[in-house]
């Protein structure tokens, strides 16, 4: 799935996620990485950091991603939602903000899990926000969202 396919989904159906334009910067079996820019649409004015609901609409992106993606591709009904979702937020977001997750094979077994069981299952994903330009791979959040599988 690329940017394109994100907007446009994000368009009809979130509208709030296609303001802050996402970018899909990759997106494999082992995971993604989405990047959203600190612009005036997602920062705040007083501190000139990233809003925390735009933090955690990226790190919902990232983490529902690669699912959405394996779903599409094994052309199978399933439905997913988030349970719970913890975050730890330890710097200021003063850039262009990279969500990435890396827990590909952890949500492959909870869609073949749930494939096979017809039952719920979950499992928690976790993902990083970095500011690359500002801070390198030091992360300015983690994030562990429940993901929540169960087929149709």
């Amino acid at each position: 799935m690329n940017t394109l396919a994100v907007r446009l989904w994000s368009l009809q159906n979130v509208f709030l996620l296609w303001f802050v334009k996402p970018s899909v910067l990759e997106i494999n079996e082992r995971g993604c990485v989405i990047r959203i820019p600190l612009t005036w649409r997602t920062r705040r004015r007083d501190i000139h950091a990233m809003y925390l609901g735009v933090l955690c609409m990226g790190a919902d992106v990232a983490s529902g991603l690669p699912a959405f993606d394996l779903v599409r591709r094994k052309k199978v009904r399933v439905s997913f939602i988030f349970k719970d979702i913890r975050a730890e937020f330890l710097k200021r977001a003063e850039g262009d903000v990279h969500f990435t997750n890396t827990d590909g094979p952890l949500i492959q077994g909870l869609i073949d899990r749930a494939l096979a069981s017809g039952e719920r299952e979950e499992a928690t994903v976790r993902v990083i926000a970095t500011v690359p330009k500002k801070l390198g791979d030091e992360p300015v959040a983690k994030f562990e969202l429940t993901l929540s599988i169960k087929r149709k």
